[in-house]
């Protein structure tokens, strides 16, 4: 049995601290958390909430129908009111108007202990706690490890709250016991590059990549790295492959519209073989959009950015745990094979709260590819296997990395035989890191049975709570989209009855790489593209119609 928890109210009332810190407490209490945000592109003001959907058993995105309603606000009980279960309670201010509701006069017990607004929804964290049957001891916890100087009117608040409620419990028990994470999409991504040994993380703010650039900036002097925020994109990407030329790890993050302004540098890469690692985080386009949502729309820009043929590794990760198993990943290849690396990723990923049970383990590999330079030193060497030696300008020799096609000195031609033999070697690369990749897990596959479902990145959360309530069927998440695990896709979707392409997108993107890389034409198709993302509520009826 599984339970939802909304909090709802404006920007700056502490909705995201209160969701994240009940999040917590109740992965502490054993259960299986998911902790979806939802805001709107306002700096304050606005609607905003949290959807926290809990469990006993693994539990991957948030439920629609809500057990219990937190509202800080009117409007929160006007669009939220209808989602609440018959046998629901609302917890909410004093004077709202809503029914089924228990009301506490916050500003009253705030004024009693003197603690400023931001505290307040302490006071209802409390209440809940009383309400789900637990004491507070769980969530004193939580408090004592983020709240610092508020710590103990956060703790006076909820015991206040805890307090004000009589009579009425829903007593939830306990979940099972054991460790377990509870982590954002980018917080993966940023221990992953943690654990990788990346020595610079540079980028311009652009939701939601954003909070990857603050989470590394705190832990930049502890695990030796540079973090630097640059005027825009372009600045970004530049500073990111000069630093990559002298031998640092370099990483970048961003959205769409910055993405975009990168790709003419994400081509010199592609030339220049100079290692360098993208997050892309994508939210809902074209242009500017609905900012702060999220979609899966990025997919092909991915695959096509930046003019010219050149190889580039293009990962998608589908919640927390991969994200850190993936940029390590990725920020890998990208140094041992001289490649562009893309992390493809988007909102509902990056700022979701996932709870896992252990940290993917990663394979310990110390990339040592730089070399000091003899005379006459070939940066493009011609080798069997297109890894050509990799040196820096410090090591003593001139090292030239450019723009231009060049020869094995990197010196600019433009003769039409080394120009062929230059993209002959590029590719030849590829072919070996190819190779490595298709023993990486390029695509992962759940259940059994002839309907097969695939697709890639968020949407996998849904989908596998979706597949519980389905008989005869599997799941295939692609992780891999470059390179493209041609022959396993095939074989699989060969032997299938019948496939189900199921993306957060308008045009089914994946689908048309599935039949550019196989021929394979799937015709069934669930697609979502409001800017929201796929749900267990949302998905259910829709696959049970095709899966028949």
């Amino acid at each position: 049995m599984d339970y939802t928890v909304i909090v709802g109210g404006r920007a700056g009332d502490g909705v995201a601290q209160a969701a994240e810190t009940l999040g917590k407490t109740l992965t502490r209490l054993g259960f299986y958390v998911f902790n979806y945000r939802d805001y709107p592109s306002l700096i304050r003001g606005g609607h905003n909430f949290n959807v926290i959907s809990f469990s006993k058993d693994p539990i991957n995105s948030h439920r629609e129908k809500t057990d219990v309603i937190i509202a800080l606000n009117q409007e929160t009980i006007k669009l939220h009111s209808k989602k609440l279960k018959k046998d629901g309670i609302i917890l909410c201010e004093k004077g709202i108007n809503a029914k089924k509701s228990v009301q506490i006069d916050s500003e009253k017990i705030l004024e009693e202990i003197k603690a400023p607004k931001i505290i307040r929804s302490s006071i209802f964290l409390g209440v809940l706690m009383k309400y789900f049957g637990h004491d507070l001891k769980p969530l004193n916890k939580i408090f004592s490890e983020r709240h610092g100087k508020f710590l103990g009117l956060n703790m006076m608040a909820s015991k206040r709250g805890y307090d004000e409620l009589k009579g009425k419990v829903k007593k939830i028990g306990k979940g099972r016991k054991g460790k377990r994470y509870f982590l954002t999409g980018n917080q993966g991504i940023s221990l992953g590059s943690i654990k990788a040994g990346l020595d610079m993380y540079i980028a311009y703010p652009m939701t939601p990549a954003t909070p990857v650039l603050h989470f590394l900036a705190q832990k930049q002097i502890k695990h030796d790295m540079l973090v630097m925020q640059m005027e825009n994109e372009i600045a970004v990407v530049n500073a990111a492959l000069g630093a990559s030329f002298t031998g640092a790890k370099a990483m970048v993050g961003t959205s769409g519209g910055g993405f975009a302004l990168m790709g003419e540098t994400l081509s010199m890469q592609g030339i220049a073989e100079t290692p360098l690692t993208v997050y892309l985080s994508q939210r809902t386009a074209p242009g500017t959009g609905v900012p702060t949502y999220s979609t899966q729309g990025d997919l092909k820009f991915a695959l096509n950015v930046g003019h010219g043929d050149f190889p580039r590794v293009v990962v998608a990760p589908g919640d927390a745990a991969e994200s850190y198993k993936r940029t390590a990943e990725a920020i890998y290849l990208a140094e041992k094979y001289r490649l562009l690396s893309i992390i493809i990723s988007d909102k509902h990923i990056g700022e979701s709260h996932y709870t896992f049970d252990n940290i993917p383990k990663l394979k310990k590999v110390d990339i040592r590819n730089i070399i000091k330079p003899k005379k006459d030193f070939k940066i493009y060497k011609l080798t069997k296997n297109g890894m050509s030696p990799r040196s820096v300008p410090q090591m003593g020799e001139f090292v030239r990395a450019t723009s231009y096609e060049h020869d094995e000195h990197g010196y600019t031609i433009e003769d039409p035989e080394m120009t062929k033999k230059m993209n002959d070697k590029r590719y030849r690369k590829w072919k070996f890191a190819e190779k490595e990749i298709m023993k990486m897990e390029p695509l992962t596959i759940y259940g059994k049975g002839r309907t097969t479902i695939i697709s890639w990145g968020s949407t996998k959360g849904a989908i596998l709570d979706t597949m519980r309530d389905l008989r005869n069927v599997k799941f295939v998440q692609i992780n891999y989209i470059s390179p493209f695990p041609s022959k396993q896709i095939s074989k699989i979707l060969k032997s299938s009855k019948k496939v189900i392409l199921v993306e957060n997108n308008v045009t089914g993107q994946l689908g048309d790489v599935i039949a550019e890389k196989t021929g394979f034409m799937i015709k069934n198709k669930v697609l979502k593209y409001d800017s929201r993302p796929l749900t267990k509520d949302w998905l259910l009826p829709k696959l049970r119609r095709l899966v028949k």
